[in-house]
C-alpha cells in the first residue's frame, strides 16, 4: 500500500512537469524560431522481489518471485527541431532557413571577460544597431563568415546561401551552422541554443529566404489534446492518493485496534 503511495506521487511529479513545458510550449506558440520541448518519461529501474525465509528460519536469501517498479520519472526533456511554417513580411531585415531544420543562424554574445561567445538562433527577425551592424532582436550581433556584419541601410539583398550584396557589391555571408545531430543544443532563453561537448558540422545544402520569418512549430491543438490527457492521469492519480489513504487510516485505527 505505502508503495502504491510512492506510484501514484511519483507520477504526480512527472505529470506537474509536463504540464509546465506544455504550458511553455502554449505561451512561445507565436515566438519567432520557437522549438518545442516535449517530455520524456521513463521508468525507474526493476527491483528484485525476493521472498525471505520462505522454507527455513534461517534462510536470509530467500526466493526470487519477481520484479517491481515505482511507476515513471522524467527522463528528458527533448527538444523538436523540425521546420516551423515560413510568412513573408517583406521586410529585407527578415530572413528564414528553410527546408534545412538543423543550420542555424550563429550570434555573438559578448562574455563577462569582453570575448565573443558563438550562439546560435532560428529567430531571423534582424536589425540594424545605431552603428550599421545587423543584429538580433535583443541586440546580439549576426555574425559572418569573416566577423560583423555592417550595412549601410536595409536596402540590400540576401542570396540563397546567405551571401548579403548591397549596391551591387557582395559585403558579407551570413555564418551558418548546421549540425549533424542537434541532441549537442541546449535552450539558453531569448531563442537562442549554446553548444554542450564536441560537435560535427555538415554542409548547408537549405536556401535562405529574404522577407520572411519562420513561426514555432508548436501546434496548438495538439498541446491542447496533451494538457488535457495530462490533466485526467494527474487527477486519476490524486484519487488513488485518497483512496490509498483512506484504506490505510482504516487498517491503522480499526484493524489494528487491540481489543
Amino acid at each position: 500500500m505505502i508503495r502504491g503511495l510512492y506510484s501514484s506521487a511519483w507520477s504526480m511529479l512527472a505529470n506537474n512537469k509536463k504540464m509546465d513545458v506544455i504550458t511553455n510550449n502554449i505561451a512561445n506558440a507565436s515566438t519567432t524560431g520557437y522549438k518545442k520541448y516535449t517530455v520524456v518519461l521513463e521508468s525507474f529501474p526493476a527491483l528484485m522481489t525476493k521472498r525471505l525465509s520462505y522454507n527455513k528460519v534461517s534462510d536470509t536469501s530467500g526466493n526470487t518471485i519477481g520484479t517491481m517498479e515505482h511507476s515513471s520519472d522524467v527522463g528528458e526533456v527533448f527538444t523538436y527541431f523540425n521546420q516551423g511554417q515560413l510568412i513573408q513580411t517583406n521586410n529585407k531585415l527578415d530572413m528564414a532557413i528553410k527546408d534545412s531544420p538543423t543550420t542555424f543562424f550563429a550570434i555573438g554574445v559578448l562574455e563577462p571577460n569582453g570575448d565573443i561567445r558563438e550562439m546560435y538562433t532560428r529567430d531571423g527577425s534582424f536589425k540594424i544597431n545605431a552603428n550599421g551592424m545587423l543584429v538580433t532582436s535583443e541586440g546580439y550581433p549576426v555574425l559572418g563568415e569573416n566577423g560583423f556584419i555592417m550595412l549601410e541601410s536595409d536596402d540590400f539583398m540576401v542570396e540563397s546561401d546567405g551571401t548579403i550584396v548591397q549596391n551591387g557589391d557582395r559585403v558579407a555571408r551570413l555564418l551558418l551552422r548546421t549540425f549533424s545531430d542537434t541532441l549537442v543544443l541546449r535552450k539558453t532563453g531569448s531563442g537562442l541554443f549554446e553548444t554542450e561537448g564536441e560537435f560535427e558540422l555538415v554542409d548547408f545544402n537549405g536556401s535562405i529566404v529574404q522577407g520572411s520569418l519562420e513561426q514555432s512549430n508548436v501546434n496548438i491543438v495538439r498541446e491542447m489534446v496533451d494538457m488535457i490527457s495530462v490533466m485526467r492521469v494527474y487527477e486519476a492519480n490524486q484519487k488513488a492518493i485518497q483512496t490509498q489513504d483512506s484504506t490505510l487510516e482504516k487498517t491503522v485505527n480499526e484493524i489494528g485496534l487491540v481489543r
